[in-house]
């Protein structure tokens, strides 16, 4: 996609923010920022916006990755990104995790994220980038078969063999391949609950049991 804009991923337990204007882009990236999501993305769309001399009324989108991922991480990414549309009249464009790793490889590259428990968000994607699988959650089992079928991309270690990819080379790669059409409305991409909600409904059915 063609134009001015402001991309965050607050997905994962890095923080990474784009901007780009007249075809030249900035790039913010930090590694280790899981917690600090909240108090480092404002600073950093100012800093990235700052060096482009670019001010967000002069962006013809924003963009935030859209998960799976971290669930407090992708609701602070889509709610500033809401507050940037809302302020400046320009569309959303919401990008998955998944989306963007693949963008990371040529050919046909499993995308793997991390979910924690020894569990897994993953999507196999063809060489065109399109998805060959549904995104879906699975152990440490079936990401070793779907390893074996193809080759592994992720932001973190993996249990299996893998390629450690660049988060924002991945997220610009995305941008710039998506159409007009996907401008839209932010929602969170989630394939599991949140540990709060699943501890919340197990101690609903506890409680039910001894009623």
């Amino acid at each position: 996609m063609k134009g001015n804009f402001l991309a965050v991923d607050t997905s994962g337990g890095y923080l990474t923010v784009l901007a780009r204007k007249d075809g030249r882009v900035h790039t913010l990236f930090e590694r280790d920022c899981a917690a600090q999501h909240s108090v480092r993305l404002m600073p950093a769309v100012e800093e990235a916006l700052a060096a482009l001399a670019l001010p967000p009324a002069e962006c013809n989108f924003f963009c935030a990755v859209t998960g799976p991922g971290s669930f407090t991480g992708i609701r602070i990414g889509i709610s500033a990104v809401k507050g940037l549309c809302a302020a400046t009249g320009a569309p959303a464009l919401g990008v998955t995790s998944l989306e963007a790793l693949a963008y990371t490889a040529e050919g046909a590259v499993l995308s793997v994220v991390p979910a924690g428990r020894g569990f897994y968000y993953v999507c196999a994607f063809g060489a065109d980038k399109k998805p060959v699988s549904a995104p879906a959650r699975v152990d440490g089992a079936a990401l070793a078969r779907l390893a074996q079928e193809f080759p592994a991309r992720s932001y973190e270690p993996l249990p299996v063999p893998h390629t450690i990819a660049d988060p924002a080379a991945g997220l610009c790669a995305a941008i710039e391949a998506a159409g007009e059409e996907r401008l839209g409305e932010l929602a969170a991409f989630y394939l599991k609950k949140s540990q709060a909600e699943e501890e919340r409904e197990a101690r609903l059915a506890a409680a039910r049991g001894q009623a």
